[in-house]
């Protein structure tokens, strides 16, 4: 396998360091354990780079990571792309708005992914991924089915989903942009958890998140 000729290489090497790069600061900031969750970023319009399966993070090298077309087949690589590579790709291929995807583990996060319960707007943050956090109903992973679900639950709203009885997906116009959602959702998750064993938190009105969701598109575009 070669990397396809319309491809910039320089970008492709950027995107794979960036898969490495990201996947490292998963486990710093606590996100996922061992080698759990993934990591991906598209490259050009029609091909992603994407975390390997089952090798730690801290041994993942740029030549390592995979080069795959929209429909999960790899195109250049030595190892096999993560066994959730066809969810990163359903997403790709409804939102060209998006060029980086993170799945974490992450554990308030993914409390309530087991609950089965969307965090709600009881943090103003929460904007990174739009009114709230939704919950993406169970498939097993690594499956087509879950990668539809992931990106039926997303539509074009939502910049995070929770995926039940399982973890966390976050997407952003980069793979730093994707992983900077990553760390809000898990903040609110964490705020929302400890609000609700004291007490009832407050949610925010509609019309507020409606107002912020428009304010961050802005900030974070310049």
């Amino acid at each position: 396998m070669t990397v396809p000729d319309t491809l910039d290489t320089d970008e492709l090497h950027d995107k794979r360091q960036a898969v490495v790069d990201t996947g490292v600061a998963m486990l710093e900031q606590g996100l996922t354990k061992g080698t759990g969750g993934n990591v991906s970023g598209r490259v050009g319009d029609e091909y992603v780079a994407v975390s390997p399966s089952g090798i730690p993070y801290e041994e993942i090298e740029s030549g390592d990571v995979p080069l795959v077309d929209l429909d999960a087949s790899v195109v250049d690589g030595e190892l096999d792309p993560s066994a959730e590579t066809p969810m990163h790709t359903a997403v790709y291929r409804q939102r060209d708005d998006v060029g980086g995807i993170i799945h974490t583990h992450s554990p308030y996060a993914s409390t309530f992914a087991s609950l089965s319960e969307p965090i709600e707007a009881s943090h103003y943050l929460i904007a990174y991924a739009g009114d709230k956090v939704p919950v993406a109903p169970y498939e097993t992973y690594g499956t087509e089915e879950l990668g539809a679900v992931a990106a039926d639950t997303l539509g074009e709203a939502y910049n995070a989903c929770l995926l039940e009885n399982h973890g966390v997906l976050t997407v952003g116009e980069t793979i730093e942009g994707a992983f900077e959602t990553a760390l809000m959702v898990e903040y609110c998750a964490r705020i929302h958890y400890q609000a609700r064993a004291i007490g009832e938190p407050t949610i925010l009105p509609d019309e507020e998140v409606d107002r912020l969701v428009d304010r961050f598109a802005g900030y974070r575009t310049h």
